[in-house]
């Protein structure tokens, strides 16, 4: 054994909500009987962190302690059997199948997908287009409920452009501003982006996963530094990929040298605020 990063529980705090279970794609945590999150294997674990964004009361924590490797072979063979074949593709250190039915870990060993067994054909989900848990098609139910009638349309947003790509650090609304940095699909999850998230703040957007994000750090820290930012806002979504956006906007926090804690705000794909 040697030590390495690996998720740390306090179970005092756990409260059962599951989100971690499904945010880890190696399958490395799950609920058991008193409803509390536990480590499966510590070998499933990579120490990535990816559940820690979508826990409501802290419960997760990434620590560096004596502990077994981690095995992505091992995790894909463990999500194989749970969640089945597109879910272990996502396994952080495997690639997808060759020409010849095996999937490569991080060595470069190849092993076989295991078949499974001949069941009637039915129409089944379309595979994943970038390999990611957070692209997973799924249908939200909204169990024909209606639409608030008394909450206003009105846009609360102040300034232009939006897109961190595109945005100043000099831009005079900056100044003194309350900053909300979302990631690109909160506004179309939360229905009431405008009126719970973005009245009376300035807004940049951003996807940690489709943007060039090698230069974010740097402007987000600009911003930061020169404009005497007041508070600060993240909000991103559930699914894994976007937690980077959080770590993003910590390293800018941190670089900046400001006095700042960015709040953070995690939105469920079913528009509920988890976070």
């Amino acid at each position: 054994m040697a030590k390495r990063k690996i998720i740390e529980i306090e179970r005092a705090l756990c409260d059962g909500c599951g989100l971690c279970t499904t945010a880890c794609a190696e399958g490395a945590l799950q609920l058991d009987g008193e409803n509390k999150a536990v480590l499966v294997r510590e070998l499933y674990c990579d120490g990535l962190g990816a559940c820690l964004d979508v826990c409501p009361t802290g419960a997760l924590k990434v620590v560096e302690r004596d502990s077994e490797d981690y095995d992505p072979q091992a995790a894909y063979r463990h999500v194989l059997s749970t969640r089945g074949r597109d879910a272990a593709r996502n396994v952080h250190g495997i690639g997808e199948a060759d020409d010849h039915g095996h999937t490569h870990g991080p060595k470069g060993h190849a092993y076989e997908l295991r078949s499974a067994p001949a069941t009637p054909k039915k129409r089944e989900a379309a595979p994943m287009a970038c390999g990611c848990p957070g692209s997973m098609a799924q249908e939200i139910k909204r169990d024909g409920e209606t639409a608030d009638k008394t909450v206003s349309g009105r846009s609360e947003l102040t300034q232009w452009p939006v897109q961190l790509h595109l945005v100043s650090p000099l831009a005079p609304y900056f100044q003194n501003a309350d900053l909300l940095v979302a990631a690109d699909c909160t506004a179309f999850a939360l229905g009431s982006f405008h009126q719970d998230l973005l009245m009376g703040k300035k807004l940049v957007i951003a996807c940690p996963k489709l943007d060039d994000t090698e230069n974010y750090v740097e402007k987000l820290s600009e911003i930061i530094k020169i404009n005497d930012i007041r508070s600060l806002t993240v909000a991103i979504m559930t699914v894994p990929c976007c937690a980077g956006l959080h770590h993003l906007v910590e390293e800018a926090v941190e670089r900046s040298g400001a006095p700042l804690k960015a709040k953070k705000v995690v939105i469920g794909i079913d528009g509920r605020i988890a976070v």
